[in-house]
């Protein structure tokens, strides 16, 4: 099964990160990193991003 990959724009509306935020937790390694997708794209997989969520709620 390919899985999703989600854009920048969609993680923020998913997360509620703001752009500065979003690049400051990943600098932090508190954020997964993006992959790249082509030479000028990255996007985050799906279950990176979920696998992120589950584990800020559970603090």
């Amino acid at each position: 099964m390919i899985e999703k990959h989600y854009r920048r724009r969609a993680v923020e509306e998913i997360t509620g990160l703001s752009r500065s935020a979003l690049y400051e937790l990943m600098y932090r390694g508190e954020f997964p990193r993006p992959v790249k997708l082509t030479a000028r794209a990255v996007a985050w997989p799906e279950s990176k991003v979920a696998e992120w969520l589950a584990q800020r709620s559970a603090a």
